[in-house]
C-alpha cells in the first residue's frame, strides 16, 4: 500500500458525530491527507466549492440531509460528479450498499473504521485517479 501517495489529497469527512470527525482527521492526517471536516450535509456544501476535495466520506445517519441526499446533490452537480464518494455507515446492510450505489456513492464503508480501512477506501481512489491522469499522456 505504500505505493500510493496521499500526501496532496485532500479529503473531506462529513459525519455529524464529533468522534468520527476526530478520529478520521487523525488517521488521515498521519498520512499526509488534508482534512476538510464538515458536520452535515449543507456544512459540506458549502465547503466544497471552495475546497473542492479529492475525495468525500460521508455518514449515512444524519440530522436534516442524510448521507443519501448529500451525495445526491453533489454527484448531481457537473463540477463534483467526478469526486468519489464513500459512504460511513454503522450497519453493514445489503439494503444500505445498493441505496448508496443508486445515488452515485462509489464504495461503502463500516464504521467503526479502522485507520487501515480508511487508507485502503482512499487509495483504491488516489490510485485510480492517478492511473487516469497518466493515460493522456
Amino acid at each position: 500500500m505504500g505505493d500510493v501517495n496521499l500526501a496532496d489529497l485532500k479529503v473531506m469527512v462529513i459525519d455529524d458525530s464529533n468522534t468520527i470527525r476526530r478520529s478520521a482527521e487523525i488517521f488521515l492526517k498521519q498520512s499526509g491527507c488534508q482534512v476538510i471536516l464538515a458536520e452535515d450535509g449543507f456544512d459540506a456544501l458549502a465547503k466544497i466549492s471552495n475546497l473542492l476535495p479529492n475525495l468525500i466520506f460521508v455518514d449515512i445517519m444524519m440530522p436534516r440531509l442524510d448521507g443519501y441526499q448529500t451525495c445526491a446533490l453533489i454527484k448531481r452537480n457537473p463540477r463534483y460528479k467526478s469526486i468519489p464518494v464513500i459512504m460511513l455507515s454503522s450497519k453493514d446492510g445489503l439494503f444500505d450498499r445498493a441505496r448508496g450505489r443508486m445515488v452515485g456513492s462509489d464504495q461503502y464503508l463500516t464504521k467503526p473504521f479502522t485507520q487501515e480501512s480508511l487508507l485502503q477506501a482512499i487509495s483504491e481512489y488516489a490510485k485510480a485517479g492517478s492511473d487516469a491522469t497518466n493515460e493522456d499522456e
